[in-house]
């Protein structure tokens, strides 16, 4: 089992950027993929973007150009650039290993002028 911590959320204005970050402790070395996903009132939780064990990355459509996933040892970071108000929502840190999967508390981000 593994534990998250996120932090980097808050309050940015359209266009803004911001840095999410997600401290994994425990057994780490199981780990197969980290990810972030998000969840806007209103809407199912919904993958943001996520990277494996080899580095191997994929996003989410609707943030291909303007979010970068990117991970170091026991941290994985989402670099959020070009913010819009429809990227408003909780974002949660997620790891998935062989054992099963663990979430973080989440973030709020909120993107507004």
């Amino acid at each position: 089992q593994v534990q998250l911590v996120e932090s980097g959320g808050g309050l940015v204005q359209p266009g803004g950027s911001l840095r999410l970050s997600c401290v994994v402790s425990g057994n780490i070395f199981t780990i197969n993929t980290m990810g972030w996903y998000r969840k806007a009132p209103g809407k199912e939780r919904e993958l943001v973007a996520r990277i494996d064990v080899i580095g191997r990355t994929n996003y989410a459509d609707f943030v291909k150009g303007r979010f970068t996933i990117s991970n170091d040892k026991n941290t994985v970071y989402l670099q959020m650039n070009s913010l819009k108000p429809e990227d408003t929502a909780v974002y949660y840190c997620n790891v998935a290993s062989s054992f099963g999967s663990d979430w973080g508390q989440g973030t709020q981000v909120t993107v507004s002028s």
